[in-house]
Formats: structure tokens, C-alpha cells, sequence
């Protein structure tokens, strides 16, 4: 794991750790006020987190040619997760109008 250093495995880790406690207090949240919008953002948000499971796997690795196909899939659910944000932050904003 020579590729990054230390401090940029720090931050990939913690924000690997963030993303995946952010999902969970916004499930948490949908549920307990009963907002079905929140529960969909926390799901919306499952893309991203894949996306940046499959950098850290590539890094891992030390960034193997072989295992170049990685990128690919990261930048594909990178797109996919931020069509799935948008689309939940749109959904939001209907069930705010709806409830006003």
C-alpha cells in the first residue's frame, strides 16, 4: 500500500466511515418522524458509498493495471449515486411543498 500516504489513507478512510454513519442517522431519522423522503436520501446515498469502496479496493491494491476495471465501475456508480441524490433531494422538496 506504498501508492498513498498515510495521511490520504486517513482521509479516505474517515470519510468512508462518515458517509456510512451519515446514511444511518438519516435512515435513523426518516424513520423515527415517519419521512419516507429521508429513507429514500439514506438509500440514495448507497451508490456513493459502493463508489468509494471500489477507490479504496483499487488502492488497496496499489493501484493494479488488472484491476483498472475498478475505475470504471467507480466512476459508474459514481454517476448513478448522483442522479439517485438528485433525484432523492428533488423528492424532498415535493413532500416539503406537499406538506405546506
Amino acid at each position: 500500500m506504498h501508492e498513498l500516504s498515510l495521511g490520504t489513507w486517513f482521509i479516505h478512510l474517515t470519510s468512508l466511515f462518515e458517509w456510512i454513519l451519515a446514511i444511518l442517522v438519516i435512515a435513523n431519522l426518516g424513520s423515527s418522524i415517519k419521512n419516507v423522503g429521508l429513507s429514500y436520501l439514506a438509500i440514495a446515498m448507497l451508490p456513493n458509498l459502493a463508489s468509494a469502496m471500489a477507490a479504496i479496493t483499487w488502492h488497496i491494491f496499489d493501484n493494479s493495471i488488472e484491476l483498472k476495471g475498478l475505475v470504471v465501475l467507480q466512476a459508474g456508480l459514481t454517476m448513478i449515486g448522483n442522479i439517485c441524490l438528485a433525484l432523492a433531494a428533488r423528492n424532498l422538496y415535493i413532500i416539503q411543498e406537499q406538506n405546506t
